[in-house]
């Protein structure tokens, strides 16, 4: 009886999103760290230590949210609440370290890059939620917020 106790806790631990958000990537993946799959055009990058902060872009420009998500255990970023002023995030996904692009690497981390362009002048809040989509009812395990400013 135990023994399926044992079992059972680590099947449910095992399907729990992971919470590193205090470690950077790199930290987490040494010296095999991939970058964010970041179009080269943007102009500012925002991670997740700029979470709770104020970023500022001119109109016109392109910046870029990138995070870490765990879309193999089905929680992925999705854009939640943003100023009318940003356009519809461009999205872009990619692996976190060199070695899940090795045959037979299953699950991990990935980057999820979501990029916005300030179409008007204005202030608003970006908010980001990492969730299972299927799971309509819950919210989200994680949330990011920056507020932006374009001028």
């Amino acid at each position: 009886m135990h023994r399926l106790v044992l079992i059972a806790a680590l099947a449910l631990a095992a399907c729990a999103p992971a919470q590193e958000t205090a470690v950077s990537p790199v930290e987490r993946t040494g010296s095999g760290a991939v970058p964010a799959p970041t179009p080269a055009d943007v102009l500012q990058r925002v991670t997740a230590d700029d979470d709770g902060k104020v970023i500022a872009v001119p109109v016109g420009g392109r910046f870029a949210v990138e995070l870490v998500g765990v879309p193999t255990a089905g929680y992925v970023w999705q854009v939640d609440a943003k100023p009318a002023f940003l356009s519809d995030a461009q999205e872009s996904s990619g692996n976190t370290t060199m070695a899940q692009s090795q045959p037979g690497f299953t699950g991990g981390n990935h980057w999820e890059v979501f990029v916005f362009t300030a179409t008007s002048a204005g202030e608003g809040a970006l908010t980001l939620g990492q969730r299972r989509p299927w799971e309509k009812s819950e919210p989200p395990t994680r949330t990011f917020k920056v507020t932006v400013r374009a001028q």
